[in-house]
């Protein structure tokens, strides 16, 4: 089995935005929330407009852990929910399915928009709907290096579990082989 991977460069979180942002706001913001909350994909698309209209936090009871995850909404991420919730209605699924029916769309198709759009963006890793959530948690590393507090956002049992899962202890490894040599 191979695991998805996270986008590592920031410039190409950037292109993959531009790109998503001419398909559309509800795939730019499904891209948006997925790298800026660590929820999983089946977690993001059963929320409602009225979860994320007019909050200043996400609260989600994530379906796999049944753990209550509380995130912020802020900065640009508020602007574009703002944005695109101004003429829905509360009940409407966030990203809802364009087939006309109240109802969000799949995973298949959350699938399909993200390694879509990060192939036009000529990432060529092992993209899926978790890229997002591990995204977020390669960058949060990266930004704060503080492994217990990414272990509990995740839920994982140990800092090994959490370092493998956004394939730092690989790019560490890889990092100290470049330059050994006996």
């Amino acid at each position: 089995m191979e695991f998805v991977q996270p986008i590592r460069d920031k410039n190409k979180i950037e292109e993959v935005k531009s790109i998503l942002r001419l398909s559309g706001t509800r795939d730019l913001l499904l891209f948006c929330l997925g790298i800026n909350s660590a929820l999983r994909v089946s977690d993001l698309l059963k929320l409602k407009v009225v979860d994320i209209r007019d909050k200043s936090h996400l609260e989600v009871r994530e379906q796999k852990t049944g753990k209550l995850k509380r995130f912020p909404l802020r900065g640009k991420l508020q602007v574009l929910i703002e944005e695109y919730t101004l003429n829905k209605h509360d009940n409407d699924y966030l990203f809802q399915s364009r087939n006309g029916e109240n109802k969000p769309i799949s995973r298949v198709m959350a699938y399909m928009i993200i390694n879509q759009a990060c192939r036009k963006a000529g990432i060529q890793d092992h993209i899926g709907s978790h890229t997002l959530r591990k995204t977020f948690s390669y960058h949060h590393y990266q930004t704060f290096h503080d492994v217990a507090i990414l272990q509990d956002l995740l839920n994982h049992s140990s800092p090994s579990i959490t370092l493998k899962y956004i394939g730092i202890t690989q790019d560490n490894i890889e990092e100290t082989l470049q330059n050994f040599e006996l």
